[in-house]
């Protein structure tokens, strides 16, 4: 049974995988597509911002060696703009938020091993 996401959107994630899957180039012409209609239905002063964030994603995304190091790029830029110094946080709180949560180390897969690997309980040979 196929997962389609319902949010209010028509956006069917299995069609949009698939394309991705059997046809980049136009996925990829699509996925554009798509943000330049979303970013269009915002205000004239979101839209400036907006191309502005699309523009560093693309950037990333290029200068990027895999898709998953891209993403955790992108994962950082945001949290960063969150928690921040003059992020998010701070706008919400008047420059007031304090110091920013401590974040704890993930565990990071060996995918060329097949296992886990801890941050910390790596061992030297």
């Amino acid at each position: 049974m196929g997962m389609k996401q319902t949010t209010g959107s028509d956006f069917d994630f299995e069609e949009w995988a698939l394309l991705a899957k059997t046809d980049p180039e136009a996925f990829e012409a699509k996925r554009e597509e798509a943000i330049a209609q979303l970013i269009e239905r915002a205000t004239p002063q979101m839209q400036t911002r907006l191309r502005g964030l699309q523009w560093r994603i693309d950037m990333d995304r290029r200068r990027s060696s895999t898709p998953l190091s891209s993403c955790m790029n992108i994962f950082n830029q945001m949290w960063t703009s969150v928690y921040g110094e003059r992020g998010f946080l701070d706008a919400l709180n008047g420059f007031d938020c304090g110091p920013l949560p401590d974040r704890s180390p993930a565990d990071v897969l060996n995918l060329e091993r097949g296992h886990a690997k801890h941050k910390d309980s790596h061992t030297n040979p």
